[in-house]
């Protein structure tokens, strides 16, 4: 097994680090600048090879079917997408100072970049990401410190777009401030490792294009239908975006708990000023949900607000009593982990593009968020190979490992 982590070999599962590594290890900076010791530390050669076990198992799902004798093997274009990613560039200028880094002859030119990327078909791309995190999750499978089943948290973000609309039937928004593509993702939260299960493109009615009204519950649906294949779901958290009776059904047809902050509307405030007159800060109301989806018993849990005065509603398919409801309710903060990690994607992985084919557009962000679970596993990998409680906080900060991943994908002689 030691030789699995010399020398980077792909393989469905490793036994831990701990068991095959020798004590001693240098001390590599904690992220953000602070300083941060977990047990032992680690030599740069241990953060090679950990990253590049990692990158093993997340490109082999992408595949650009392109001929075998074609000039450029597909890893030299992940290289120039990683590339591109970290120093945030576009993909002129990326290529241009990757062929200064690598050699003009190494890397390709930008338009055969793009051209080539536009090979992935959007279906082929998720299956890809999914493929990639099966093999990411069976890196991990031997390690005691991923817990399951596990949180998980969905939610949409977004990637502006500034051109013309017309045409462009994924370009969400009103008015040309707000307009973006955007992207639904399942994530794990929580105590285990933070990574991305599910990608989905949202396409919503625009003014300019025959889109149907967007179904939500759909979109729950796919991603955690997806997830699923991957690792046992026991709760789900979503925004109040995701508020709806057909996504509570959709959710309770799968067979996963959730919890999920509900629009206050008049029956929400009706109820809230009862419980000021009666003097309580916390109930519960029982309800049923009752959808073409089909019916199920659930909950509303009214409980203080965690951000100010004021009482906040939960809906979850638990049986939740009031004197455990407003505890019950904490779980959702889990879910900040997902913005930190939409900011990670956005800021350390994704490259720019001004490109209206939505291939390009959709391949970006996908490799981005593959990057950012690389990253994190990597940075598992690191944590378990230590004794020691696991921390949500990176001891491998986002730049340096896709500097290692960037250099670790040139193709071995």
């Amino acid at each position: 097994m030691k030789e699995v982590h010399d020398d980077g070999l792909s393989v469905p599962a490793v036994r831990p680090k701990a068991e095959v590594l020798t004590p001693e290890r240098d001390r590599i900076p904690e992220t953000n600048g602070n300083q941060t010791e977990i047990g032992d530390a680690f030599t740069d050669e241990v953060v090679h090879r950990t990253t590049r076990l990692a990158r093993e198992h997340g490109f082999g799902g992408f595949d650009s079917g392109r001929a075998e004798n074609a000039t450029y093997d597909d890893t030299q274009f992940f290289e120039l997408q990683t590339f591109m990613g970290m120093v945030g560039c576009g993909t002129a200028q990326g290529a241009s100072r990757f062929q200064v880094r690598r050699g003009e002859e190494y890397g390709p030119h930008g338009d055969t970049h793009l051209r080539t990327l536009k090979q992935f078909a959007p279906a082929e791309l998720i299956e890809g990401f999914d493929q990639a995190c099966d093999r990411l999750l069976s890196a991990i499978a031997s390690e005691t410190a991923f817990r399951r089943p596990v949180t998980a948290a969905i939610d949409i973000t977004t990637v502006p777009y500034y051109g013309d609309v017309e045409g462009m039937p994924m370009v969400s928004g009103l008015t040309p401030e707000d307009r973006a593509f955007k992207f639904a993702t399942l994530s794990i939260v929580g105590q285990n490792i933070p990574l991305v299960l599910a990608v989905e493109p949202v396409r919503e009615s625009s003014a300019w294009d025959d889109n149907p009204p967007n179904k939500v519950h759909r979109i729950v649906r796919r991603l955690v239908n997806r997830a699923k294949e991957h690792v046992p779901i026991e709760t789900v958290l979503c925004d109040r975006e995701f508020d709806s009776m057909r996504v509570y059904q959709t959710l309770s047809n799968l067979d996963v708990n959730y919890l999920i902050p509900k629009r206050i509307a008049s029956t929400e405030q009706e109820a809230i000023e009862t419980m000021i007159e009666d003097n309580h800060e916390v109930a519960v109301e029982s309800a049923v949900v009752d959808v073409e989806l089909g019916s199920h018993p659930m909950r509303f849990l009214y409980v203080p607000s965690t951000k100010g005065d004021g009482t906040t509603v939960f809906a979850t398919n638990l049986r939740v009593g009031p004197d455990e409801a407003e505890t019950f309710c904490r779980r959702y903060s889990r879910r900040w982990q997902i913005e930190n990690e939409y900011k990670s994607i956005k800021h350390d992985f994704l490259a720019k593009t001004s490109s209206k084919d939505y291939c390009i557009r959709l391949f970006y962000f996908v490799f981005a968020v593959l990057l950012y679970n690389i990253w994190r596993l990597t940075d598992f990998l690191l944590k378990a190979s230590v004794d020691g409680e696991m921390e949500y906080a990176p001891v491998l900060t986002a730049g340096e490992c896709v500097e290692r991943v960037c250099a670790g994908l040139i193709p071995a002689d």
